[in-house]
């Protein structure tokens, strides 16, 4: 009788907690989203793969996202056409399977345009750079969609120019000079199916010249790529492809709270898992950015008594922060804690004390949570992001 109540629970609590593409959500209405998503030669199954697709974006019902690998043109039009919420684009000019979906009761389309098309870009982007101009919430943002050049051998060769890495490399210089030069002091997202690792070493990243200036651009998915291959984009190989870099002018709103990126493990939410997914829609995963666009505060903008004034900067930082708070007449705490929720440092705070500086040393660059804590009660958090 004991065995028979156990397994009786067991397919009770499996059949009530079973999840279903129903049950994917990311999209609020106090952020804006962005999603990146490579849809494998769409439609990869036809009618099946339209079908799953138009459930998956409208369980998710995120403002923006960005299409690679549209094989069928009148396929994506129907699947756009099917979206109660979202209006689509495809250009159907000429071919190379970058399109996008908005929702038009947020977004305003300013302008749409490709970069680097002409023949002699045609080997660094064999699809060239689609740039939308938007506004969402008063604030103009450029999205930039991208499909870099695949495959390779893991080493970049700089003395070939037909050397897959070496294209990327080349693709990424170019595409942050755009940024630099044409885009200076716009909010910048550029996403999209970059088809390498951010982690790879220096020697061999395509994406150095980024990384290298983490005053500019900081890639939101950063910590995912350091993380369990489990979150990855590329399941297949396994690896992390698939990217969101964000310029200085959006850092603000990435610290906030409210703010996030993950990979949207949608195979999670099918009966089949992977194969389902893999067979039917992509073997990409989507990745998703969301963010409290103009949520943040400034100094001026608390009150003196307010004890929850909390702040820092430079957020983000390379080498050293410097975070401020009210002076305080109990036990005060600084917590500093990782992704995965692990406590990396604890810090005293005086009585007289208004100001902390944190200099990590020996960390990874990435996100870290920042708790402030009077007599063990948490009254005020951060969100800072370490670049190198």
């Amino acid at each position: 009788m004991k065995l028979f109540i156990k397994i009786t629970t067991l397919l009770i609590y499996s059949l009530t907690t079973a999840q279903s593409i129903n049950d994917l959500s990311f999209g609020t209405d106090a952020t804006f989203e962005v999603i990146t998503w490579n849809i494998e030669t769409f439609p990869k199954n036809g009618q099946i793969s339209i079908d799953y697709a138009t459930q998956i974006i409208e369980a998710l019902n995120v403002d923006f996202i960005a299409i690679q690998e549209v094989s069928d043109i009148a396929a994506f039009e129907q699947f756009a056409s099917n979206l109660t919420s979202y209006n689509g684009y495809i250009e159907s000019t000429y071919y190379d399977g970058l399109a996008f979906l908005y929702k038009p009761d947020v977004i305003t389309i300013n302008n749409i345009y490709r970069i680097y098309s002409t023949s002699s870009y045609w080997n660094t982007f064999p699809r060239a750079p689609m740039v939308i101009d938007i506004t969402y919430n008063n604030q103009t943002i450029f999205i930039i969609n991208n499909h870099l050049k695949c495959c390779g051998d893991g080493t970049l060769n700089l003395s070939d120019v037909n050397d897959e890495e070496y294209r990327r490399y080349e693709a990424m210089y170019l595409l942050k000079t755009y940024m630099d030069l044409d885009l200076q002091n716009e909010k910048i997202i550029l996403v999209g199916d970059l088809n390498d690792e951010l982690t790879d070493t220096s020697n061999n990243n395509v994406f150095e010249d980024v990384l290298n200036d983490p005053t500019n651009y900081v890639f939101a998915d950063y910590d995912i790529a350091l993380g369990n291959s489990t979150n990855w984009s590329y399941p297949s190989w396994p690896s992390h492809l698939d990217h969101v870099l964000i310029s200085n002018e959006l850092f603000d709103e990435f610290a906030q709270n409210d703010s996030n990126i993950e990979t949207i493990k949608i195979d999670d939410y099918l009966t089949g898992g992977w194969y389902e997914y893999d067979q039917n829609v992509t073997d990409h995963r989507p990745v998703a950015l969301k963010l409290l666009i103009d949520s943040n505060l400034g100094v001026k903008d608390i009150p003196e008594n307010d004890i929850t004034h909390f702040i820092n900067y430079p957020n983000p930082f390379n080498s050293e922060t410097t975070f401020s708070f009210h002076k305080n007449d109990g036990n005060a705490e600084i917590h500093i804690y990782n992704v995965l929720g692990q406590l990396i440092l604890s810090e005293k705070i005086t009585n007289s004390q208004t100001e902390y500086q944190w200099t990590p040393k020996g960390l990874a660059m990435g996100i870290y949570y920042v708790k402030l804590t009077f007599d063990k009660k948490e009254i005020a958090n951060k969100k800072v992001i370490l670049s190198k």
